[in-house]
């Protein structure tokens, strides 16, 4: 059979498999389909996010958000209306005739909105997951998660430090370490330095008019620290949306302010302004390390300078960070106990509403 305006209702708190196949399964039955998406104020999760992801992930179905904060008992009418006026509002005008659902309580929602209750997979027989899992365990159930959600989920660290210190080499390290733990971690990723990548090309225009000219020819401007900025976070992002619960970056937008601090004297607000913050950094330090020659580096004479330039940042921001010193064997054994303690940790997401009293179906 076929509806004209069908209507899902749910927390996605986060969206994952289950919810995907509930949608289409609604889309594909119907003319129009409106999902409801309606968490709690309270939740970890932001709304405008979810919004997004689902979106991604189902083009042409309408998705509408709204915070719900009112108590869930489903023995309580008076309860019940609280929450349909809610939902009345973002349904819409147009008349619902299909409310679709995996929940029990999806029956009294279509009798409430005089529409024709649809059953879909109550019993998890075609994917077999819950929200609740999810927030209890995103690592067992990371398969079962969108690119959107996997990125926001996954922990980010990053490696900072001086020229020729081996940024470059720890991520990469630190990645492969990860992958070799199979399962879920073989998608771990790292994320290069994009401004090595721009200093290559800056290099080499100069090259094609005076092939003689070398990397302390090359100039830098603001504009120029804000695309490092933007297409590094871009790239991190990209990274954690098709990796593990884990990326590692060498280098981030924070890294890129004393960089431009080096170059410029200082750091723009432009640039300030786009710095996230990640799950950990560590730092690789310049003692007991050679400095290495390649062409592209210039800041031999800086490299302690820089060190104590990122250690007195690092020391005034709400992130964890750890230095990482002596040979390289000592380094990855100090960052790879620091990942572990990390992603030991979890996740500390909050708790939805859940219905009373006891006893009641759960919250997908």
């Amino acid at each position: 059979m076929r509806y004209r305006h069908g209507l899902v209702v749910g927390k996605f708190y986060p969206p994952h498999a289950g919810h995907h196949a509930l949608i289409e399964t609604a889309a594909a039955a119907c003319e129009r389909l409106t999902v409801v998406v309606a968490p709690s104020s309270k939740e970890s999760l932001p709304l405008p996010l979810r919004l997004e992801w689902l979106r991604e992930a189902h083009p042409a179905v309408r998705f509408v958000g709204v915070h719900d904060d009112h108590p869930i008992d489903y023995a309580d009418p008076a309860v019940w209306e609280l929450h349909m006026a809610v939902f009345r509002a973002a349904a819409g005008p147009e008349p619902v005739d299909a409310v679709f659902s995996s929940e029990a309580y999806g029956a009294e929602l279509a009798r409430r909105f005089g529409a024709q209750p649809v059953l879909v997979d109550p019993g998890r027989e075609r994917v077999s997951i819950s929200g609740t899992a999810i927030r209890a365990d995103p690592v067992a159930h990371w398969h079962h998660l969108g690119p959107g959600a996997r990125a926001w989920l996954a922990r980010r660290v990053i490696v900072v430090g001086a020229e020729s210190t081996g940024t470059t080499t720890m991520a990469r390290a630190l990645a492969r370490h990860y992958r070799t733990r199979g399962g879920v971690w073989a998608a771990t990723g790292w994320v290069p330095e994009f401004g090595r990548e721009l200093t290559e090309r800056k290099l080499a225009d100069l090259r094609r008019g005076r092939p003689d000219a070398t990397v302390f020819e090359v100039t830098w401007d603001r504009d120029d620290f804000v695309t490092v900025a933007v297409e590094q976070s871009a790239a991190e992002d990209a990274a954690a949306r098709a990796g593990s619960p884990v990326v590692f970056g060498d280098t981030d937008v924070f890294a890129t302010t004393i960089w431009e601090e080096r170059y410029l004297g200082s750091a723009s607000a432009k640039v300030r302004e786009l710095v996230r913050d990640p799950d950990l950094y560590l730092l690789t330090e310049d003692a007991g390390v050679p400095f290495e020659d390649d062409g592209l580096r210039d800041g031999e004479h800086l490299r302690r300078w820089m060190t104590e330039r990122f250690r007195t940042e690092l020391a005034a921001r709400a992130v964890p960070w750890v230095a990482l010193s002596g040979g390289y064997r000592e380094r990855l054994t100090t960052a790879i106990a620091a990942v572990d303690r990390l992603l030991t940790a979890g996740w500390r997401l909050a708790d939805p509403l859940v219905p009373q009293p006891p006893g009641n179906p759960a919250e997908r």
